[in-house]
């Protein structure tokens, strides 16, 4: 098999984050599958082959992290579309059937690649007792991202907060399915981004993901009603970082950024 690792939601090699991506014939054992991912240890390894013609989908595509399999990842999906569009596999848009359903990615002439994903429900939850020792911040609100997304969004006071936390990963995995996701209002706009976010997971396997594009379909109609615009450009704000531009359009949300492919080998087990 050729395996890729792919950085996502960045232009330049070793910032953004980085995912496997294996383009398969047809997907082996669910065990087989979590091995790999578990052997290449990225937040998440893409796993893809192509499909029949004339179906509602191009490519079949899933998505482990080293712990479990997860229903939604961003950015090893803009990491998979980078791979099948830079080796000519696929040209043009490119549809995804997953387990959320059928998502589309679609390049643009500058290189960069736009994500089509549902948006996530946000319902204001209670802020959870304990959760402000956790993270090492008090929350300002509290949203449940629905079941697709499965984490906890917080508002925090301040950019300066959310760049400065130092959670406690074990004690915060009480608080959500798969994670919290800590954000606050850009302290500067000037610099090209409008709010700021950090992602922590340790109920899959990582304690905090560099960029995470599922977390910006709830990030987006979070500021977007906020700042009273429907596209905003988001920095993660993890020690690799990255931005995801998106765009808020009813229930669906667009997420665009550029990847680099970093390694290119094979795998012989």
């Amino acid at each position: 098999m050729r395996i890729r690792i792919v950085d996502a939601f960045t232009d330049r090699p070793f910032a953004g984050n980085p995912a496997g991506v294996l383009l398969l014939d047809a997907f082996p054992a669910d065990e087989r599958l979590q091995k790999i991912a578990l052997e290449v240890n990225h937040a998440e390894t893409a796993f893809a082959h192509r499909l029949p013609a004339g179906g509602d989908a191009d490519w079949a595509l899933r998505w482990f992290t080293p712990a479990t399999e997860v229903a939604m990842c961003g950015h090893a999906t803009l990491a998979t579309a980078h791979v099948l569009h830079t080796t000519g596999a696929h040209e043009g848009p490119v549809r995804f059937a997953t387990l959320s359903g059928v998502l589309i990615a679609r390049p643009a002439p500058d290189g960069s690649i736009t994500l089509d994903f549902p948006t996530a429900p946000l319902t204001p939850v209670g802020i959870p007792d304990g959760i402000a020792g956790a993270l090492g911040a008090e929350p300002l609100t509290a949203f449940d991202t629905g079941p697709n997304i499965g984490d906890l969004v917080v508002e925090l006071a301040d950019e300066k907060t959310v760049v400065g936390l130092a959670p406690d990963h074990k004690s915060l995995a009480a608080h959500s399915a798969r994670g919290i996701i800590a954000t606050a209002r850009a302290e500067d706009p000037t610099r090209g981004y409008d709010f700021v976010s950090r992602c922590f997971f340790p109920n899959v396997g990582i304690d905090e993901d560099p960029v995470t594009g599922s977390a910006h379909t709830a990030l987006a109609p979070y500021w977007s009603e906020r700042l009273g615009r429907t596209v905003l450009t988001g920095l993660q704000a993890s020690p690799r970082s990255g931005r995801v531009r998106t765009e808020l359009r009813g229930d669906r949300t667009l997420l665009s950024g550029r990847a680099v492919t970093v390694i290119d080998g094979e795998l012989l087990a």
